[in-house]
Parts: structure tokens; sequence; C-alpha cells
């Protein structure tokens, strides 16, 4: 589904010579190149704070703890996301509240939101889906009528634009009162292992995120809040700071790539693809899904494995209908699109090293299927 390999060779010199750096000063964790990609990030990103950790997951619960929410709290997410999303709020003995999501955006649905919110309700946790920006205008003014807290779950979507109503563009994960996300290898902004950040422009806030990361500690073996082990260790940050300057080109190269997809694959009536307005810049395309709407999804995927296609299903099983998260408060009649698009979306490879040559091959074999 991506090829870090041929990414990779572009930005050998910058990687291998931040590797190197790591290896030669021994400053394996907490080193120089953590503190400069962070302010690299920042600066990019144009928030206040950028606080490393360990992974993704692990950002979406520091970024929990850290608002001091209680057992019981409840905790409004999307039905249709990966599990890490509600995965956290269980463990914090959060109560988590999933909600459907829109057809067209495949995000949180806001009329969703507006009714899931109940006096129990603490936060809300937008997920910027497939590298799609949410609607951002929208959620914060549920939450600030309803005093809740905004936590972009933004591991998809690092370098997406968000446009607001006054036509002023803010990066996602730089709008909400924190946000999470993830560095892992697939990623827009991947790193070699496990790594993942949390922002905020609340610089309280920030202080704390910094003690829970570390242990509880601000100074060595003074525990002042309960902590997690959570570091991004150096040479993680300097594969990820040799690869943002290169994250706009990246995403560029994303949407490029889609709107092929696009083209070739929007002459069949069963086959919807992403609508998207290819001047703006608030869909980072992580990932290229598209709707199958005659019930031969399965087999269309069967076939193109048959020709050593990648390919995949995000997501086949709702959160709602998931084991780990199944409850009594919920109705099948609460999730429609979300039930209809676990039957109907796949994955066709998107990364940044996609040519015309591979695009033509994927969608010929997608449609020599369909008609």
């Amino acid at each position: 589904m991506v090829d870090l390999k041929s990414q990779y060779e572009k930005i050998k010199t910058e990687v291998d010579a931040s590797i190197q750096e790591v290896l030669d000063t021994n400053t394996y964790i907490n080193g120089p190149l953590v503190h400069q990609f962070q302010a690299d990030l920042e600066k990019y990103l144009g928030v206040k704070h950028v606080i490393p950790c360990a992974n993704g997951t692990d950002a979406l619960q520091i970024a929990m703890m850290g608002l001091d929410l209680k057992p019981g709290d409840e905790v409004i997410t999307a039905d249709f996301t990966f599990a890490a999303t509600v995965e956290v709020i269980a463990l914090l003995q959060l109560t988590p509240v999933l909600v459907d999501v829109d057809m067209d955006t495949m995000n949180i649905s806001i009329e969703g939101i507006k009714k899931a919110i109940t006096s129990k309700t603490k936060a809300i946790v937008p997920v910027h889906l497939f590298g799609r920006a949410a609607n951002m205008d929208a959620i914060m003014e549920i939450a600030n009528e309803h005093n809740l807290y905004v936590i972009e779950d933004n591991a998809q979507a690092i370098g997406a634009n968000y446009t607001n109503s006054k036509g002023e563009k803010t990066k996602v994960g730089a709008i909400g009162h924190v946000a999470a996300t993830s560095f892992f290898p697939s990623k827009n902004l991947g790193c070699y292992g496990d790594g993942g950040a949390i922002f905020t422009n609340d610089d309280a806030l920030a202080h704390t995120l910094r003690g829970i990361v570390n242990h509880g500690m601000y100074e060595r073996y003074h525990h002042d809040v309960v902590g997690v082990n959570s570091r991004l260790d150096s040479i993680q940050a300097g594969v990820l700071k040799s690869k943002l300057p290169h994250l706009d080109a990246y995403n560029a190269a994303r949407r490029l790539a889609a709107k092929k997809y696009n083209e070739a694959l929007s002459v069949h009536p069963s086959l919807i693809v992403p609508q998207f307005d290819w001047n703006g810049d608030d869909h980072v395309f992580h990932q290229y899904v598209v709707r199958l709407t005659n019930g031969k999804r399965d087999a269309l995927l069967t076939h193109l494995q048959s020709k050593q296609i990648p390919c995949a299903i995000y997501y086949p099983i709702p959160l709602h209908k998931q084991k780990a998260y199944a409850d009594a408060r919920y109705n099948e009649s609460d999730f429609p699109i979300t039930n209809q698009l676990c039957e109907e979306v796949f994955a066709l490879p998107m990364h940044t090293e996609l040519d015309d040559e591979q695009i033509k091959f994927i969608t010929d074999a997608v449609l020599e299927f369909i008609i």
C-alpha cells in the first residue's frame, strides 16, 4: 500500500546523516534532534507547543490524561475509525459515546454529535479521517456552547489545512484544545519505527503533558503528576526532521495521485470516488478510499489480489460492533451510514511514489472486473 523504500532513496543522504549524528553523539533519548524536530514542527503547524511521544495511541491517551478527565466522563467520537481512538477512552475508564459519520466526507456527523451530548459529556474527538479535515467550525461551536474539550485525532491528516468560515487557513491539529498524531511509518509524515506527538496552544496544558510523558517528572526523581513512559527516540526524531521539509510535496503528490485515480474510476456509476475541491488543501489522502455499491466489493478485492495489487478495507467492522466496545446503549438504527460504509469501502495503494503507469495498471484492473 506504500512504497517507503523509493521514498527513502530520494532522501537517503539527509536521513543517513541524521541517524549517524545520533550514533556519533550517543544521544539516543531526548537528544538535540528531538528538540530540533519539535521546534521545526511547531513552526510548520503554527502551534505553540509540540510534545513528542512514543506513538500515536499514547498521544491520544496522554492528551486525555492532561485534561484531567474523570472515570465515567463521556467522550464523543466517530464509530467509523481505527480502534485506537476509542481504545484510550476505555483504558482511562471514560465512557466512549460513538456516533455516525457523514456519507460524503466519512468524518464525524455534526448532527450526531449534537444528539449525543448529555450532562456527562466532557469532550469530543473528531478524527480527520483518511487525511480529510473534519468540520471544525461546527465542532468548535458545539464545544464552546457546551463547555467541552476538543481533542483532534490528527493521525491521518498531518499537513492538511482547514479553511474556516472567515476564509482563514489553519493546520489541522492546531484548532482544538489539544491534538494527537502518529508518525507510524505509513503516515504522510512517518518515521522508521513508532512515534507520535501532542499539539496544543495552551501553556498550562503543555506543561502538564510534558510531565506526563516523562513519568510525571519535571525534575529528576520528583514525580509531580501521574505519568507514563512515552518518548520519541532521537533516531526517529532525526528521520522525521529530515522528512518534514518534504511534507507539503508529499501531500501534493498524494493529491495528484488521488485526482488521477478519480479521473479513471469516475466512469462507472457503481464506483463512488472521493469528492474534493482539487484547488483546496484540506485533504492530504493518507488513504485513497472508494465505495463500490453493487455488492461485489469483496470479490473485487480478491480479483485485485490475484494481480498482486495491494488493497485493503478501512474499516470492515464498526466500532460499535467490536466485542471490546459493544454496549447496550447502541442501536443499529443509530449507525446507518457507518454500517453501509463498512460494506462498500475499499482502499487502493496511496503513497508519494505512485506514477502514471502504476495508477493505470491499478485502475484498469478495477474497471475490468466491474465492467
